[in-house]
Formats: structure tokens, C-alpha cells, sequence
């Protein structure tokens, strides 16, 4: 058994407070800019922000050590002595005191005069089927933004998804950069019901569940016989409360695909909304893309296809 170690309040305040982002970067993670949060790369369900973190996979977060403890596998003394710097003499920084934030309504952004830009991203970089896309932009479920810089010099363009409440008000809105070089802005707009994200119902007792909306499309473009008899639902993320409000608006579904990304995170989520389901008496199974997602199989999908038409010629 180990040595007890007794750690003051103060002490362990220091090491919840300490600012999750600068320890990280210490410890040589990568992490990705999402909105005003960051996601670890190495997971990307989890968000960070300050010295509070949260698992969108597991639906739990909470500060610091929690985080040191979960991420690293360690004790919680052996948290707390990492985040006070142990015996390398290493000062972490504090997170900033967060300012009691009014939560912004929820405002769908400013549409661009056209959609040239969506469609040349969307079906020419994403091979994504042209009359998919055409369908849901008239169903005013998919446009183009344009936003400006705060200093007002730049222009920004991206592909918004909308999702829609029962009496047909937007409830939601995820914006995707419309820029096919770097890393392109993801995120979804600042008030937004998760409950509601981009989605389709349709008449049959299935529902398609997927993360992003880029892979919704991707998969009905993969298999478009009668898709609009099926219902879809995109999380945003993998979040689970999409896929519940779907099924509590909308009876008639008894069947549940998954079909969330080919990775880790994937298979978390997938495996945590197996039980919730059948819990809740739904049918369910997995459906795997063969890439990490079903963009990434439409694409490879187009270049077999390409190339096999090439040799025929």
C-alpha cells in the first residue's frame, strides 16, 4: 500500500485550476482548434476549455485532475503532484478566472447571394452526388454563409447545415469551411439545441445515424435507391441527444443503423448507444465504413471508378 499523501486545499485548488491547454502543449499533444474550444487529436470527443474538459463519448467531463487522472491512467495524488509540476520545478499556468458568460441566442449566419461556392466543395472536392446536395438546399436545410473578420477585411464561406425543430424552426446550425487547402473550420454556431442537428425523416422504420453531416450525404450518394423513404440524422459530433430526440419525435422508427466513423472514437460512441437503445427497445446494429469514414469510401469509390473507365477506353 502506498504512502498517504496529504495535499492542502490550496494545493489541490492549484491543481484543478491549472489551464489544460498549456499543460498539454507541455506534454507534447497535439491538439486541434475547435470554435472557442480545443479537441485533443489523439480523441477527438474530447473538448477542452481552460482547465475544464469534457468527453463527448462518454458524456462526462469535469477539471483538471479528473482529466490527468482519466487521460494518463493515474492515481489522484499522482494527478495532483503532475499538475503542481512534481519535482521538476515546473509552474503550470493557472486558467484564466472564466467571465459569467450571457448564453448567445441562437442566430442562423448570413447567407451569400449563391451557393457556387457549397457546390464546387461539396460535389467536385467531396464527390458528393449533385442532386443530394440540390434536394436539401431547397429543403432550406443546407446554404451558404458568408461572415466577416471582426476587423471587417476578410470575408468568410461556408457550408451551413441546418437542423430544424418539429414545427420546422431552426434549432441548429454546423458550419464547415469551404477550403480545400490546411485544415478547414468546423464547428457548430454558438446557441445551437443539439437536440436538433442536420436531419431527414422519412416514411420507413429506419433511421441512418452518422457523425457529420459530409458523411450523411456521402452515404446516401453511395447508396441513393429510395433514400428518402429512410430517415438520417447527423449528431455533430457523438453526442447521443440527436438520435434520441429523432426517436421521441418520430414513432414510426424502430430500426437503428449506426453508422459513426471507422475509428476509436466511432466505436465508443457506437457501443454506448447499443445499450441506450436496446434499453430503450430499438433494434440495432453497426454498419462500418471501409475507410475512417463514408466520405473517405466515396471518394475511393469515384477514383476506382475513374480509373476503371480509363482502361476500358
Amino acid at each position: 500500500m502506498g504512502n498517504y499523501i496529504h495535499f492542502t486545499e490550496e494545493q489541490k485548488y492549484r491543481a484543478n485550476n491549472v489551464d489544460l491547454i498549456d499543460f498539454l502543449y507541455r506534454q507534447g499533444e497535439k491538439l486541434i482548434t475547435s470554435g472557442r474550444e480545443k479537441r485533443l487529436a489523439s480523441d477527438r470527443s474530447i473538448t477542452l476549455r481552460g482547465n475544464e474538459w469534457y468527453d463527448h463519448s462518454k458524456e462526462h467531463g469535469g477539471y483538471a485532475i479528473d482529466f490527468v487522472k482519466d487521460f494518463y491512467n493515474l492515481s489522484f495524488p499522482e494527478a495532483v503532484i503532475l499538475l503542481l509540476g512534481g519535482e521538476q520545478g515546473i509552474e503550470y499556468t493557472p486558467a484564466k478566472k472564466k467571465k459569467q458568460e450571457e448564453p448567445k441566442p441562437f442566430k442562423l449566419p448570413n447567407a451569400h447571394s449563391d451557393m457556387r461556392r457549397v457546390y464546387a466543395y461539396l460535389v467536385k472536392t467531396r464527390k458528393i452526388d449533385r442532386d443530394v446536395v440540390s434536394f436539401f438546399a431547397k429543403e432550406k436545410l443546407l446554404y451558404e454563409s458568408c461572415e466577416k473578420s471582426k476587423d471587417g477585411n476578410k470575408e468568410y464561406h461556408n457550408a451551413v447545415f441546418v437542423g430544424l425543430d418539429e414545427n420546422g424552426i431552426p434549432r441548429h446550425a454546423h458550419k464547415r469551411g469551404l477550403y480545400t487547402e490546411g485544415i478547414s473550420f468546423k464547428g457548430n454556431v454558438d446557441g445551437c439545441n443539439p437536440a436538433y442537428s442536420f436531419h431527414w425523416i422519412g416514411k420507413s422504420e429506419m433511421l441512418y445515424v452518422f457523425e457529420a453531416p459530409i458523411d450523411l450525404l456521402s452515404y446516401i450518394s453511395l447508396h441513393p435507391e429510395n433514400w428518402q423513404q429512410h430517415s438520417y440524422v447527423a449528431l455533430c459530433g457523438v453526442g447521443s441527444q440527436a438520435l434520441m430526440k429523432m426517436l421521441e419525435l418520430s414513432p414510426h422508427l424502430k430500426e437503428v443503423a449506426l453508422c459513426l466513423d471507422n475509428d476509436e472514437a466511432g466505436y465508443k460512441a457506437s457501443e454506448r448507444f447499443k445499450k441506450q437503445l436496446a434499453e430503450s427497445g430499438y433494434g440495432c446494429h453497426l454498419i462500418v465504413s471501409q475507410g475512417k469514414d463514408w466520405n473517405d469510401d466515396l471518394i475511393n469509390s469515384q477514383q476506382i471508378r475513374n480509373s476503371f473507365e480509363m482502361k476500358m477506353v
